[in-house]
């Protein structure tokens, strides 16, 4: 028996390994193997279209692949690596300028494209007739809505941009590029590149802004960033860095990869379990067989030729399930996502075959060779060995393809550390609550139940510290979802403002407002506009105090807008400070941090060259993106009443009350009237697709979650089966066996649920403040939840058990 080495010898160990993996112990191996694989392929594949739509939905938004942009014009260079790298390209400049009709005149914010323009996402011009474009061509002038009322024209007129004389082509419907700063957004035209010369508008010294266009493979596009590094007043524009739409997909794909991750780590603690209670239940057999003459080389090769066929089984019917699995998440977003999905490739299959391998070769591989191990004596008797830790090397697999696939994640990190810290911590407060019970009076059952607990508590504690850190993780998979989804809904709710009404004369101010309420229009308060510098802090120059803090302060290089108010907007979250209505201002929270600024300082400010200054009070968290008026410093009225000003409102207007926004339009011609409502449907658009996306993620990882709490109970109680025979034998009868039962899993359920949620509130506190950089909160309805959870899953675990565990007794 030693030496097998025929085919008929081979035929027969491959026989006797299908058998073991489908008759015998092998089998719940196998399964926790297939849904590793079938997991990992289908949320891969998933995760793979979902951030490539993403992507693209990022990149539509500014109307190409990668943007670059400049206050200076672009370099030869830099257009012909381009070409070199077979990079699609579409030139744009941008200026100011005013636009002039026969009867009135408006500055303008004015696009010169080229008629490729735009590499991405969709341009939608209709001209007369309803005849709809998607180019700008040469000699055509296409105006935004609203300068067809302010300028008082219509499509064939001729509008002067500039100098140059063009006729209006018609109005522009829908464009890629998203603009989020009220305060720096005016009505817009577009004209054709070609015809720029003719306008007169740029000339030495205009501000001007640049833009190159490109579209390509993702290596050429890095490779042409890598070569032309962004100089003074250059930046390049990815779907990475363009804004809040950015900040949504970044942490979308965040979320992606920490979900992936979860989920490989329920399923490596489900298939770690299943290897060693495989490899407990064949020692008597490899004790056999051992008896019976058989090497170790021989026994070496029996087993591995199991663990061949049951990784081949796996990862092709996990393959399988996967595909399918990935279609069955992908029904919920039919309507979300494009008709035309980016497909997957051969990445999730390989993705998951190597987790599959690199986390089945220590899980399978040092039980298997702890089983080599076992004496032929065992047979007989029993034998207590502590087992070998020599194999232990083989963790050193999955450890490294972690380091190598993960290192660079901060999140992953934290999440790693704080289950290491956790899964001891929880372990051990769930074993002190149960030893805190059992000091209590209960009866004959939960006594005993109680009882047993404390006589194996190492055994007790890693069954605690299992299901403790499986329904964390369940919860932490579900409830970041929601926290992600809540901030992105407050930022962009779904009755945000979608207009902003700037330069409303403080004459104006009263009446206009007015015609707002009198329309039923939700709006805003309204606000003093004073547009001014800061200039020192404590009396120290604020660039020189930047530049101490490493910091390149954005705010310092420019004017940016004041407000006075009598209290500060109930939208904007006090961190430090209280307000006061005298010789103070407010001071956004970013800046503050990046100056070096708290409460109790002297900041010293100029507008229009006179200076003045205040002691700041209080200091506020601002969501710019909220389509809220927001300021970086909002002054006490005294300090900055007297000064003149403008004001600012912001509204929302529904499809029925278009007529009241083009009357505005024409009762106050000087009011400048910024229209936000197809940013703010697109936002909200990408903004569904990513919360339909996160929900289905969550809900698999969830899934996966609940499944690894039902095989923990399961094995669990499949090795209780000895000791219940024993009780049996002492004279304990069918109903006190079930009522232990009961209680012991019960208690355990609670004891786990309640430690699990503080678990999971650490950790998520961890992840929403310096992982994701959002404002933790505190989840009250998950302390009930997630212990009724616990119970119920250990109710329905036990209830599909206890009557096989008791069939001894009939």
């Amino acid at each position: 028996m030693k030496n097998i080495k025929n085919s008929s010898g081979y035929k027969m160990v491959f026989r006797w390994s299908w058998r073991e993996i489908w008759s015998g112990q092998l089998w719940p191996v196998t399964a926790a193997l297939t849904l590793i694989v079938a997991c990992v392929v289908a949320l891969s594949a998933l995760a793979v279209r979902v951030e490539k739509v993403m992507t693209d939905q990022g990149r539509s938004m500014m109307a190409a692949d990668l943007v670059f942009r400049s206050a200076n014009p672009v370099p030869e260079s830099l257009l012909s690596d381009a070409e070199d790298l077979e990079l699609s390209l579409s030139r744009q400049i941008r200026f100011q300028t005013m636009a002039f009709s026969d009867n009135n005149m408006q500055l303008v914010s004015a696009k010169a494209v080229q008629s490729s323009y735009p590499l991405r996402g969709d341009l939608l011009l209709t001209g007369a007739a309803g005849l709809q474009k998607n180019a700008v061509q040469p000699g055509e002038l296409w105006l935004a809505e609203r300068l067809f009322s302010l300028l008082d024209v219509k499509i064939g007129d001729i509008v002067a941009v500039g100098d140059a004389e063009l006729q209006v082509s018609g109005r522009i419907e829908a464009q890629p590029e998203l603009a989020y700063n009220p305060f720096r957004t005016m009505p817009g035209v577009f004209i054709h590149y070609s015809d720029l010369d003719k306008t007169g508008a740029v000339q030495l010294g205009s501000r001007v802004q640049y833009r190159i266009f490109f579209n390509g493979e993702n290596d050429a596009l890095k490779e042409l960033q890598d070569n032309h590094q962004a100089q003074a007043g250059d930046s390049w524009i990815s779907e990475e860095n363009q804004g809040r739409s950015a900040d949504l997909i970044i942490k979308a794909k965040q979320y992606l990869s920490l979900t992936i991750l979860m989920v490989i780590l329920m399923a490596s603690v489900t298939l770690v379990l299943t290897c060693r209670h495989y490899a407990a239940s064949r020692a008597e057999s490899v004790a056999m067989l051992k008896s019976m003459g058989a090497g170790r080389r021989w026994l070496r090769g029996w087993l591995l030729s199991q663990a061949a066929v049951m990784f081949s089984c796996s990862l092709i019917i996990g393959s399988v399930i996967g595909i399918a699995l990935e279609f069955l998440l992908r029904l919920p977003l039919q309507g979300i996502l494009p008709q035309q999905l980016p497909g997957y490739g051969w990445l999730p299959f390989a993705f998951g075959a190597s987790v599959a391998l690199l986390i089945g070769l220590p899980a399978l591989g040092i039980p298997l060779l702890r089983l080599l191990d076992t004496a032929a004596i065992e047979v007989l008797q029993k034998q207590n060995s502590k087992g070998s830790k020599k194999n232990w090397w083989l963790a050193a697999a999955p450890v490294t393809a972690f380091l190598l696939f993960y290192g660079a994640s901060k999140l992953v990190w934290m999440v790693c550390i704080g289950l290491i810290l956790l899964f001891l911590v929880l372990a051990a407060i769930s074993y002190a609550l149960l030893h805190l019970l059992s000091s209590g009076k209960w009866g004959a059952a939960m006594h005993l139940a109680l009882s047993r607990i404390k006589r194996s508590p190492q055994t007790t504690m890693m069954q605690l510290a299992a299901l403790s850190g499986s329904l964390m993780l369940v919860a932490v998979i579900w409830l970041v979802r929601a926290d992600l989804l809540g901030d992105w809904q407050q930022t962009l709710p779904p009755d945000a403002a979608n207009v902003f009404a700037l330069n409303i004369a403080p004459e104006e101010q009263r009446r206009y407002l007015q015609q707002l309420d009198n329309n039923s229009i939700q709006r805003s308060e309204a606000y003093p506009i004073i547009r001014g510098r800061l200039t020192h802090i404590n009396d120290l120059n604020a660039k020189d105090k930047a530049a101490e803090n490493n910091q390149d302060v954005h705010a310092l290089r420019r004017e940016i807008n004041f407000t006075w108010a009598e209290k500060l907007p109930v939208y904007n979250e006090l961190t430090a400070g209280k307000w006061t209505a005298e010789n103070a201002v407010s001071i956004e929270a970013s800046l503050a941090a990046d100056l070096g600024i708290s409460v109790g300082d002297k900041l010293s400010f100029s507008v229009n060259s006179l200076p003045f200054s205040a002691r700041v009070n209080s200091i506020r968290t601002v969501q710019w993106q909220s389509m809220k008026p927001n300021f970086y410093f909002i002054f006490s009225k005294d300090v900055i009443a007297q000064m003149p000003a403008t004001w600012l409102v912001s509204f929302r207007i529904d499809e029925k009350q278009i007529p009241v926004l083009n009357q505005l339009g024409r009762d106050y011609p000087t009011v400048t009237l910024l229209d936000f409502r197809t940013m703010g449907e697109r936002v909200q658009s990408m903004l569904v697709q990513i919360s339909w996306s996160l929900s289905v993620l969550a809900a698999l990882g969830v899934i996966s979650g609940i499944l690894l709490i039902f095989t923990l109970l399961r094995l669990s109680l499949k090795q209780r089966q000895n000791e219940i025979t024993l009780y049996r034998t002492l004279g304990a009868g069918r109903k006190r066996i079930s009522r232990t039962l009961w209680s012991e899993y019960g208690v355990m359920a609670a004891a786990a649920g309640l430690t699990a949620v503080a678990g999971a509130e650490a950790l998520l506190f961890s992840l929403m403040k310096w992982g994701f950089q959002l404002q933790p909160s505190v989840h009250i309805i998950m302390w009930f939840a997630l212990p009724a959870l616990a119970i119920v899953i250990v109710f329905v675990s036990l209830k599909s058990v206890i009557q096989q565990l008791l069939t001894p007794l009939k």
